[in-house]
């Protein structure tokens, strides 16, 4: 096998190597052999397309057109034309299955089934990171940028998997980089001469001459620098990357520092990563639990609280943190009188559920968990410290039922100011149909507790509203009032609607994410499931503190305080605890499916409903989105014209006009004769400087086939060179530039339609702008080093200047 044969082969496995690291994140794992077996394809084009040998950006081109025919013909062959041509209809066939891709990434849990949208992105990942990998690597023989690509793709598979064995796949990322660069040492300096080595150049490569003064770089040094600089990028980047294989609220924003006694935790919304991880659609047990309370009905577990609303979502504040008290704080506001109930609740974690806030039920008082977890008390939740997750976790919680009557709550005093100003802030942005929607709603309540139950009422029962998790989702302002308007949405629209709408009432408000109590199981336990996924908004009263409202039909139940018939106040009790153990979860499906087909896609009972929290999808795109994407384009297509225009710029500037002096003149004679050597280059004639321009002109006609006038012209403009170079007092030679036309155009005649074609859409004289930039770059090593040198040796104890 050839050098260049043996570089393809370990471009190929490296790349596969690495996409190897993607296999946790789909399920089956049969993609990649579909992606292996295109890219091999792919690579074969390239094989063949460098063997005829076709232009270096002609041979990426036509890597990209099948890499495309491809594609179209395994995602889109019906709507193709003839199976394979990506017509108008294929083309929107395979948009459509990213925009499912894309949507699918952010409802399913890893390991995310393998539907065609995500097959589509997988694989055509693949195929993209390979082409560039094999670009970079064989096309162009530069192996160490070619670990970037390789990078970004190990990297982006760490950074949506924190599984054990991630070493494992950093090892066969890493082992396919070697092995590339390894097979590249072998045959580095002979095809790029002195732009990468020394001491060897390619056979028919221009040797140093009249144009060039250029010294050698130091390719082995620079490879290996790059090598180790991507090796190690590679084991911190996905230790920088937020962990998403988290599923239903999922890798959630970081936890404090340090070493236990301080640190914050960052005003990072739970559900920005839960929109890009991925979530299969089976109802999967996040949680079981035994309790010994003797109703689970109010038993929800508690997970984060959103208190701030900037307009465009709402989210979590920035809190700090400290250790995990025991017991913890008794609950801000909470008054003796209330009746409350101590309840004991032992809760097993899923194996594959893993993210930073730990659920509970609220408010806690007590926690019993090992690991690093740190204690919030503004919102009362445990956050991972140290990349501490709920994967697996076994923990015991005791909690209050807090059971006011509707009197306490109807006599609640004024709340503090701090707080009052705190948690009635609304953005300026809020329209004002909320606002008076409000105000009409509540219209002759009495005090604060009214208004709540009236805006309660309103949205689950006689508003006129619709359970419908197929409408957009979002949180801000914009799909607030849309959804007061068109009356349909799921507990995101619900429970966002209703907390801005309690604070333009003065109201305190905020928003809880968490779980619904589950479904009871034959043992005894409870299971909860991804589908159990609930958001509801809390308000604040002074001597009961933050109470749960239910405005959201069909999800969860409404408290008993907001009832006509709210239950008397009893003294505090505990609950008699529960002798049972708590059981291992299960990955089997939860028995009860309260949840209709359409929302395990889109709806608040499945991970997608919780996703409406990151972020506000109100509109189409952005016109900044549409611009983008439209230079995008461009750009791309014109990556393939970027020789030619250069080509093209380089000999106006040669054969344009110039001074009348002496040195102008030998100026023009020489960038003639340069234009005339690359000319014949991009014809295949390599230079060879080391001939005299003499010799030099006559390899060019003998070579070129020229007779006639164009063989006179390259000998006039040799002639004109020795002139210019050896006589006493250089002398303009007129009509060079006529006589580089008559070259130009004597080459083109003997030239095949391939070869003009390739000579003027992908010349080979292009590579000069390579070998400029190494020069340019090797001058600013240079310059830095001394600079550096030179400051070292001023601030040298002893020195001068020391």
């Amino acid at each position: 096998m050839s050098g260049r044969g043996r570089l393809a082969l370990c471009a190929y496995l490296a790349t596969v190597l690495a996409a190897c690291s993607m296999l946790p994140l789909v399920d089956p794992a049969s993609w990649i052999l579909q992606a292996a077996f295109l890219l091999a394809i792919v690579a074969g084009v390239g094989a063949l397309a460098r063997r005829v040998p076709l232009a270096r950006p002609l041979t990426v081109l036509a890597q990209s057109v099948v890499a495309l025919l491809l594609l179209t013909l395994v995602f889109a062959r019906h709507q193709a034309l003839g199976g394979v041509l990506p017509g108008p209809d294929a083309v929107e066939r395979l948009n459509s299955l990213l925009q499912q891709g894309t949507s699918d990434v952010g409802q399913y849990a890893i390991p995310a089934p393998a539907t065609p949208g995500i097959r589509l992105m997988m694989v055509g990942g693949v195929l993209i990171i390979g082409l560039a990998v094999d670009a970079l690597a064989v096309t162009f023989r530069s192996a160490a940028p070619a670990g970037l690509p390789l990078l970004a793709l190990y990297s982006v598979a760490a950074g949506l998997s924190s599984g054990g064995a991630s070493w494992l796949w950093f090892v066969l990322a890493a082992a396919g980089y070697l092995l590339l660069l390894l097979a590249e040492g072998r045959d580095r300096l002979s095809q790029w001469g002195r732009v990468f080595g020394g001491a060897a150049r390619a056979p028919g490569r221009a040797q140093q001459g009249v144009f060039d003064n250029a010294a050698p770089l130091a390719p082995v040094r620079t490879g290996r620098r790059i090598g180790v600089v991507a090796l190690g990028i590679a084991l911190v980047i996905p230790a920088l990357l937020p962990a998403l294989d988290g599923g239903l609220l999922g890798a959630a924003g970081g936890g404090g520092g340090g070493n236990g006694s301080g640190g914050t935790i960052s005003a990072v919304n739970p559900l920005v990563s839960l929109q890009n991880s991925l979530n299969q659609p089976e109802d999967r047990e996040v949680l079981r639990y035994n309790t010994n309370a003797e109703d689970t009905k109010e038993l929800y577990l508690r997970i984060v609280a959103l208190d701030e609303f900037d307009g465009a979502s709402w989210k979590s504040s920035e809190r700090h943190i400290k250790d995990v008290p025991d017991p913890l704080p008794r609950p801000d506001g909470l008054s003796p009188v209330v009746a409350t109930t101590e309840v004991q609740t032992s809760v097993s974690a899923a194996g594959w559920y893993a993210q930073s806030w730990l659920p509970m039920p609220f408010p806690a008082t007590q926690v019993k968990i090992k690991g690093d977890w740190r204690f919030e008390p503004v919102g009362r939740t445990l956050v991972g410290d140290r990349k501490q997750t709920t994967r697996g976790a076994q923990y015991t919680v005791g909690s209050l039922l807090i059971r006011p009557t509707a009197a306490q709550l109807a006599n609640a005093a004024a709340p503090p100011a701090e707080l009052l100003k705190e948690y009635t802030r609304v953005p300026d942005s809020l329209p004002s149909v909320v606002s008076a929607t409000a105000r009409q709603v509540t219209g002759g309540a009495a005090n604060n507790y009214e208004k709540a139950v009236k805006l309660q009422d309103w949205f689950s029962t006689n508003g006129g509203f619709t359970y419908n998790t197929r409408v957009q989702s979002g949180s801000g302002t914009e799909a607030i009032a849309n959804f007061l308007q068109e009356k349909e949405g799921f507990c995101v629209h619900f429970s966002f609607s209703m907390a801005a709408m309690a604070r333009t009432l003065g109201i305190p408000a905020r928003v809880a994410v968490g779980f619904t109590p589950g479904t009871p199981r034959a043992d005894g336990t409870m299971s909860v499931g991804l589908r159990d996924a609930h958001a509801w908004p809390e308000l604040y009263f002074q001597g009961v503190g933050w109470t749960r409202f239910e405005p959201t039909p069909t999800r969860g139940t409404a408290p008993d305080y907001t009832r006509q018939q709210a239950p008397a106040g009893n003294p505090s009790s505990p609950a008699e605890p529960s002798k049972r153990a708590s059981a291992e979860p299960s990955a089997a499906p939860s028995v009860a499916d309260s949840c209709p087909p359409a929302a395990r896609r889109l709806g608040d009972c499945g991970p997608s409903a919780a996703a409406g929290v990151a972020a506000p999808t109100d509109g189409g795109p952005s016109a900044s989105a549409l611009l983008g994407v439209a230079l995008g384009a461009v750009v791309l297509l014109a990556l393939p014209l970027l020789p030619l225009l250069w080509r093209t710029r380089i000999r106006a500037r040669r054969l344009g006009s110039g001074g009348r002096t002496p040195a102008d003149a030998v100026a023009r004679t020489l960038a003639a004769w340069q234009e005339i050597t690359d000319t014949a280059w991009d014809h295949g004639i390599l230079p060879d400087e080391s001939q005299t321009p003499r010799k030099a002109a006559a390899r060019v006609v003998r070579l070129g086939g020229l007779d006639g006038a164009a063989a006179e012209s390259a000998h006039r403009a040799a002639s004109a060179v020795e002139q210019v170079l050896y006589a006493p007092v250089p002398q303009p030679t007129p009509g060079l530039v006529d006589d580089v036309a008559r070259l130009t155009s004597g080459l083109r005649a003997r030239a095949t339609r391939r070869q003009t074609l390739r000579a003027i859409l992908a010349p080979r004289s292009a590579v000069r702008v390579i070998w400029a930039g190494a020069l340019r770059w090797g001058r600013v090593r240079g310059a830095l080093s001394g600079f550096a040198r030179t400051t070292g040796t001023r601030l040298r104890p002893g020195s001068p200047r020391g």
